[in-house]
């Protein structure tokens, strides 16, 4: 007889269904795991024979085979320990077959019995959904799982839950989902002095979801800024979170099963590997463009980020996903971000301050933003200078628009896109392209005229032509225009022609 459990093999987020077959045949006694397992999962025989053991359940002197189907799908991860359990304790007709077969399992066990929470819950209750069969897991990690309202799920303390579950003695109750939580920003934009123009170019980037790009000298405030971006973001939207809160199960990054509606924020350091940023290492886990999808990726201090990895964003900026391709994986990630990077003018930091003289000026500048390569500088929407604030200027009074207010402006130019595009796959202007970029941002005769003269003048691309009509189109949403004037096309001009992009 062979018994039946079902569990799950990661891929990038999705979860792919794996049957669990255990055999208990004549023969020396043994216990294999097959399947392409990897070291974890070949150790869950030690767990399982422990956990057992607490139980007071000897396993019979018997041979038993654990076959993982399909056998050619590499298998990783402690979360094979309970459905080799429950296919095992069904062999063994401690729980009836057919409720094994009726439910995917996923946790690790402890030698004492109790299930330890795994990644990966809420990306397994979506494929147990889809499989119409209920999802057994931890009770830690059942909260996020339980989103998912399609399939019920339930969570077990410990493997003598699971049984007594099974058995009808104590059936175990569904789990509730996490709580929904919305993060307040602590850092208003009111706190930064001067920088109205950064400010306000923010506010474009947000509304838009468009690349932004800093150029300044050494405590200008670029971090500064970038750090209060949260702030004045609107809210992920159900999809949006579902989609972000999956990719932070299978990193374990959801905090008591909660789902959390703030956009992501992460900023990291110029001394990440490839494999950080973009993903991969064992497994070929989501990289940090991946954990940013949906939100934002800052890059402070951008041209000291590796060469290679800053080539391997020109992609995933364009498409919105990233296929993470190794010798024995190849995984697709969704990644739509927004790209805000920072950098210096030069290596020093002081090629534009009129008060402190750059030595090695302009050769300096060239050589360091040298390392931004053309093809990916023309991705950014919007180009920055940032010049430094007068510390007289710091005992000013503070200045321009609180976030609440920026941030009500912004939530309302992206409600007007989210009808504009509804039905379709674009989210935001800085999606939109072809033919839907010409009919909705095409700009008034002057608009026009502007525009074709600014091309020629500064040579752009024609991908350069179309992001500055996207931008554009998001300044017209702004001021709650129907079309794109002439003023939004020469305030889109002057964030992408400026005297330090030209350069």
């Amino acid at each position: 007889m062979v018994a039946r459990s079902h569990t799950v093999a990661f891929q990038g987020v999705e979860a792919r269904p794996v049957e669990v077959q255990c055999a208990v045949s004549p023969g020396l006694p043994a216990f294999s795991i097959v399947g392409l397992p990897d070291k974890a999962v070949s150790e869950a025989r030690d767990r399982v024979r422990s956990a057992l053991s607490s139980m007071a359940i000897a396993l019979p002197s018997k041979r038993i085979t654990i076959n993982l189907s399909p056998a050619d799908l590499p298998k990783e991860g402690s979360h094979f320990d309970l459905p080799i359990a429950v296919a095992l304790l069904s062999a063994l007709e401690i729980i009836p077959p057919d409720a094994a077969e009726g439910a995917v399992s996923l946790g690790e066990l402890s030698l004492d019995g109790s299930l330890v929470p795994v990644v990966g819950a809420l990306p397994a209750a979506m494929t147990a959904a889809a499989d119409d069969r209920t999802l057994l897991c931890p009770k830690a990690s059942s909260a996020e799982a339980a989103w998912v309202d399609a399939t019920q799920v339930i969570g077990a303390g410990s493997l003598g839950d699971v049984v007594r579950h099974f058995s009808g003695q104590a059936p175990l109750s569904a789990a509730q989902p996490g709580e929904v939580s919305l993060a307040p920003s602590a850092r208003d934009l009111r706190d930064v002095k001067g920088q109205e123009r950064a400010k306000r170019a923010l506010e474009i980037a947000a509304a838009g979801r468009h690349h932004l790009i800093m150029i300044g000298t050494p405590g200008s405030g670029k971090s500064m800024l970038a750090a209060r971006l949260p702030g004045i973001l609107p809210p992920l939207t159900p999809t949006e979170a579902l989609e972000t809160s999956m990719i932070q199960s299978l990193c374990g990054l959801l905090d008591e099963g909660g789902i959390s509606r703030t956009r992501p924020f992460r900023e990291p350091h110029h001394t990440a590997s490839m494999a950080a940023i973009v993903g991969g290492g064992k497994g070929a886990k989501p990289g940090e463009i991946s954990l940013a999808h949906n939100g934002v990726l800052f890059m402070d201090e951008f041209p000291e980020f590796p060469r290679t990895v800053l080539e391997t964003l020109r992609q995933p900026i364009e498409t919105g996903e990233v296929m993470v391709a190794r010798a024995n994986a190849h995984v697709k990630y969704p990644c739509r971000f927004m790209l805000v990077a920072a950098a210096n003018p030069c290596k020093c930091g002081y090629l534009t301050d009129p008060a402190r003289a750059c030595s090695r000026a302009p050769v300096c500048g060239e050589d360091y933003l040298g390392r931004i390569s053309g093809p990916l500088m023309d991705r950014f929407d919007l180009r920055l200078e940032v010049p430094p604030v007068g510390f007289t200027d710091l005992d000013l009074p503070p200045s321009g628009d609180s976030s609440a207010t920026v941030a009500a402006r912004v939530e309302q130019a992206r409600a007007v896109q989210a009808q504009r595009f509804e039905g379709t796959s674009t989210r935001q202007n800085a999606d939109v392209e072809g033919a839907v970029l010409e009919e909705i941002a095409a700009p008034d005769a002057e608009g026009k005229e502007l525009l074709l003269k600014a091309a020629e003048r500064f040579g752009l691309s024609a991908r350069a032509f179309h992001r500055i009509l996207r931008v554009a189109r998001t300044i017209a949403d702004l001021d709650g225009a129907p079309d794109v004037k002439r003023p939004h096309v020469a305030e889109a001009l002057s964030f992408r022609v400026s005297a330090q992009a030209a350069s």
